[in-house]
Formats: C-alpha cells, structure tokens, sequence
C-alpha cells in the first residue's frame, strides 16, 4: 500500500478520525460510501491532497477549508450538498468535479471560476437553469447535466468547443440554442450514456426541433446553420 494513497470506504463511519488529519503527505484519500454527515476544518490540513472521494455520504455542505486544497485534481461528492463553500473558487487545478446526486438548485458561482475544469457532472440535482457564466469553463470536455429540470440552454453553452459529450436527456428542454451548430466536436446523437456526443432526445422537445434529430446530428446543426 503507498503511504501517500488511503482508502476508508465502506467502513461505515459516521465520523472521520482524528488521526487521519495528521497525514499531511496524503495525496489519495477515499471517505466513500460511509455514514458522514459533516467533515471537520482539519480537512484543510491535507495541503497535498490530489484525488479526493466523498461519494456515497450524507454530506449537506462542505467545509470552507476545503479551499485551501490547492492541488486538488479530482472532487467526487455524491451526497445531500446544496450548496459549495466560496472558497473552492480557488481550486484552479481542479480537472473533474462530481456533484451528482445532490440537491444542488442553481450551480455554485465558485465552479464557473474553475478554469481546469475538463469533466463536470451534475445529474440528478434540481437544477431549472445554466448561467451564461458556464461559457468561462473553456477546458470543459464533458457536460452532464441529465436528470434535472432545465427549461433552457444558454447560448453561451455553444462557446464552450471543447465539448466531446454533452448531456442534458430528462430535463424540460422544447428547444435548443440557435448556436448549438459551434459545437463541432459533439460529432454525434449519442445514446448510450457512456457514449461521447450530443445526448438529448429525452427531453420534450417542440417541432421542428424533434423530428430534424431523427436524421440525427448533421441534420440538426443543418437546420440551425443561418442560411
């Protein structure tokens, strides 16, 4: 076992030991999969933290200390979080962000200053709507968002042309943005959630808009393209 890697899932703790805010050299720590409601500000201590997994707990927030982990890659918190501390605005390392399987009603303004971000998966929240601030994440590769109650996509969504997979399937979506032909590297209608591409069909979406995606992609971002 690397002395630098941790992994305390499953062990069914309803609180983290005191002794584990000690491992300063800590570059792995897996808190998944157990009973914790709370995390302490000593979290703060794991300065050297890289991969950080809280899935799977009943996490309502996070510790603002949690800023203060400034070489953090990877967060993965699946939990009962409504909303992120101010200080993860910090986080400029952060590549991949799970916050699926929350509460979370409008995305934290502290992700849209995250300029790492390459993967940012937010399914199954209650989100209604996506600030035009989502076109800051310029590194973002994939976008999750299914599973919420999204009424609209913002234009701005379309500048964002490193996107590789695009998913909002089972929101409130009737349309798409006019702009949505920029997004070139969506390459496809995708299906199976693993699959990189455009994944919206689920969704109640308004003539003509529905009956174009039966020809699939191309024929979608043809019939957006201005003439």
């Amino acid at each position: 076992l690397c002395s630098n890697i941790l992994s305390l899932a499953m062990r069914g703790l309803d609180e983290t030991p005191a002794e584990l805010w000690e491992l300063q050299d800590l570059q792995k720590l897996n808190l998944s999969m157990n009973c914790l409601c709370s995390l302490p500000p000593a979290l703060g201590s794991l300065d050297n933290l890289v991969i950080l997994n809280l899935l799977g707990n009943n996490l309502s927030s996070l510790p603002p200390e949690i800023g203060l982990l400034k070489k953090l890659r990877v967060l993965l918190a699946n939990n009962q979080i409504s909303s992120l501390p101010s200080s993860l605005a910090a986080m400029h390392h952060l590549t991949k962000l799970n916050l699926s399987h929350n509460r979370i009603v409008h995305i934290p303004t502290c992700v849209y200053s995250m300029k790492g971000l390459v993967f940012l998966h937010l399914a199954c929240n209650r989100l209604e709507t996506i600030a035009d601030q989502i076109q800051d994440l310029v590194n973002l590769k994939i976008l999750i968002v299914e599973g919420n109650s999204i009424h609209t996509l913002p234009k701005t969504l379309c500048f964002l042309d490193s996107l590789e997979l695009l998913n909002v399937d089972f929101n409130e979506l009737q349309n798409v943005p006019d702009e949505m032909y920029q997004l070139s590297r969506l390459r496809r209608l995708a299906c199976h959630p693993l699959d990189k591409g455009l994944h919206i069909i689920h969704n109640p979406l308004l003539k003509p808009i529905h009956e174009v995606l039966q020809g699939g992609l191309s024929a979608l971002y043809n019939y957006l393209k201005p003439t």
